[in-house]
């Protein structure tokens, strides 16, 4: 029952998401269709588009249309060319040529290319994941040593000195941390480093294949990273000095056990709740703190494709950006309220 209330939330979130960026884009003073055709096009010709578009219709209008694309249960009219959008699956036939169908959910396609959404997503999506994925997991591997550390020596040169650290490292933001890495280890060391100041994971050969680069994952890992570090590390140490000052912590410690045993079965896994609010957070923040980063680095990805389709208006590709963004914080905000009953049974979901 609580995962079925989370999901109906996360719906009317998404529902809600589309309706604020549909008002946004329908309220912008810039045609679409014009940009489909760049400056050298008449009025009929963009008057046309408008209409094969559906952008001469009221908002209401479009946003209905829209969120019946995306629902997998609609009712279309059984034609070649809805078969040819849709892909559904006939479940009742209700006279006529209508009939109630289950579909995938429809992006549509790019305005200025054509392609389907869903492609341009999944051409996307992979990199922006790999990039966040394994900068959270470095964040969340510094963090909890860093913090340990600096818990199990409270007040002295090394607690300030993490402390230091990892104020200067939350208060710096992702693109200006990015910027900074790009100039030394790219620009200044890139002889000495053998980084680069941009690239993305593929890039084409000078013989005309596309060739992976680990190396350019480096630093938009780091530059993403920094935040999340400082964050993990600054919870972990306040969680694990909390934790270490209860009574079972010291009844485990005059048992005779070792440290490592009790600061690890005992003392951090009671520490992981705060944890794991702030590592699931962060790691769906990463995917829209990455757009910066990765335009700082020209990392195609996520938010280098979002980043376009905003420039030249693209309202499917910004809309399926937008709304894969927000599917991933209601998912891993439901995963983390999953992981809190798992992690303390004192917790009770539902």
């Amino acid at each position: 029952m609580f995962i079925l209330r989370r999901l109906a939330y996360g719906i009317l979130v998404m529902v809600l998401v589309v309706a604020t960026i549909s008002g946004i884009i329908f309220l912008a003073p810039v045609d679409p269709a014009q940009l489909t055709f760049g400056q050298r096009s008449d009025v009929s010709t963009v008057k046309a588009k408008t209409a094969e578009l559906g952008l001469d219709q009221p908002l209401y209008v479009q946003l209905g249309k829209y969120l019946t694309d995306l629902s997998p249960v609609s009712i279309l009219a059984q034609t070649a060319e809805n078969q040819r959008k849709y892909h559904a699956q006939t479940l009742m036939p209700l006279g006529g040529d209508e009939a109630l169908v289950l579909k995938l959910p429809y992006l549509r396609e790019s305005y200025q290319s054509g392609r389907p959404v869903t492609e341009i997503l999944a051409d996307a999506i992979p990199a922006t994941a790999l990039l966040a994925g394994t900068a959270m997991l470095l964040a969340t591997f510094l963090g909890l040593i860093f913090g340990i550390l600096a818990a199990l020596r409270p007040h002295t040169w090394l607690d300030h000195l993490v402390s230091v650290i990892s104020v200067f490292g939350y208060s710096l933001p992702s693109y200006v941390a990015a910027m900074l890495l790009a100039l030394i280890f790219g620009y200044a060391l890139g002889d000495w480093t053998g980084l680069e100041i941009q690239g993305s994971l593929f890039v084409l050969s000078d013989f005309g294949e596309w060739e992976l680069r680990w190396r350019n994952l480096v630093l938009p890992v780091l530059a993403l990273g920094l935040r999340p570090v400082a964050l993990i590390t600054q919870l972990t140490r306040s969680a694990m000095l909390d934790v270490l000052s209860q009574d079972f912590v010291r009844t485990a410690t005059a048992k005779g056990l070792s440290q490592r045993i009790v600061v690890v079965k005992h003392a951090l896994r009671n520490a992981l709740n705060p944890l794991v609010s702030a590592i699931s957070g962060w790691f769906a923040a990463l995917l829209t703190g990455a757009f910066f980063v990765e335009n700082v680095f020209n990392f195609k990805g996520l938010g280098d494709a979002t980043v376009n389709a905003l420039l030249n208006f693209d309202i499917p590709v910004v809309l399926g950006c937008v709304l894969f963004t927000s599917a991933v914080f209601i998912v891993v905000n439901l995963v983390s309220d999953l992981l809190y009953a798992w992690l303390d049974p004192r917790v009770r979901v539902g």
